[in-house]
């Protein structure tokens, strides 16, 4: 993956996980309760990658 396919990737799984953080917020049960942690993690590895 290249640099700007990485921070494409990285703008769209935070936007992705404000939302779904959002729900949870308001009350709503996520339609995947992993979810957030799934994106959580999928940040981090990207994150990681990118500072090595």
């Amino acid at each position: 993956m290249s640099e700007e396919e990485r921070k494409k990737k990285l703008a769209e799984l935070r936007r992705e996980l404000m939302h779904e953080m959002g729900v949870s917020a308001m009350g709503g049960a996520p339609p995947s309760p992993g979810k957030i942690r799934s994106l959580k993690r999928q940040i981090a590895r990207i994150l990681t990658v990118m500072n090595e």
